[in-house]
């Protein structure tokens, strides 16, 4: 009997023995041409064992580089793809840099520090202020992530002062500046709402001069609609 211990090792198991036997004959056909026609047989049962792959942007390029990397870059064909190299290959990412600055308020976390900055570099004074608005709410949302209690604008305000020396004032209970606009609209839609439920008021059934049937006074009637008195004698 034959065991794993003692076939060859398989650089890519996820084609399996079969093409990793495919790929070790391959390299052993000494005919150019020949040995080019097997590699795109097996390049076409590689994409077949694994179709996911044609998902990816010119898969077939990756489909090659398998198998230079199954054949441990010994492959001499004339691919439509440059040959990989085993430092392409098996290059180690570099060390991504990780900041070493210390974090003065760690229950803040490191983007408050650079909203502060942000907002003492704004020369225009409304979107300074509404810069100190944004950073108030979210001292607000960074508290409630810590703490159960609520959290009071006259903490938030002076949290920040004493962050900044003075220099930020958080203003409790809003501060529109770049929102009139848009609190005007909702305004509009609210006291059209309420204008409308009202008009759809209750009231007695079938009364001509009000309530939620009245004709004249809107609710489920047509007011433009006419009735003819003389119709039902």
């Amino acid at each position: 009997m034959e065991y794993n211990t003692t076939r060859s090792k398989m650089l890519m198991p996820e084609y399996g023995r079969n093409v990793q036997r495919m790929v070790e004959y391959l390299v052993t056909i000494e005919d150019r041409a020949r040995r080019l026609s097997n590699a795109e047989a097996i390049i076409e049962l590689m994409g077949t064992l694994n179709p996911h792959l044609k998902t990816i942007e010119d898969y077939k390029h990756k489909l090659w580089d398998h198998l230079y990397q199954m054949t441990d870059f010994t492959l001499d064909v004339d691919s439509p793809y440059p040959p990989p190299t085993r430092e392409q290959v098996f290059k180690k990412p570099e060390v991504l840099p990780y900041p070493q600055g210390k974090i003065g308020h760690r229950h803040f976390g490191k983007n408050l520090e650079q909203l502060i900055e942000k907002a003492l570099k704004e020369t225009d004074p409304e979107k300074r202020q509404g810069c100190v608005q944004i950073i108030g709410y979210y001292m607000k949302l960074a508290y409630t992530n810590w703490h159960k209690e609520p959290v009071h604008d006259d903490m938030i305000r002076t949290e920040l002062a004493t962050l900044t020396n003075g220099q930020l004032i958080y203003e409790p209970g809003g501060y529109r500046v770049y929102f009139d606009a848009r609190a005007n609209f909702k305004q509009q839609n609210s006291n059209n709402n309420n204008r409308n439920r009202n008009n759809r008021g209750g009231g007695g059934g079938g009364n001509r001069n009000g309530g939620g049937g009245s004709y004249n006074n809107g609710g489920g009637f047509n007011k433009n609609r006419k009735f003819n008195k003389n119709k039902n004698k």
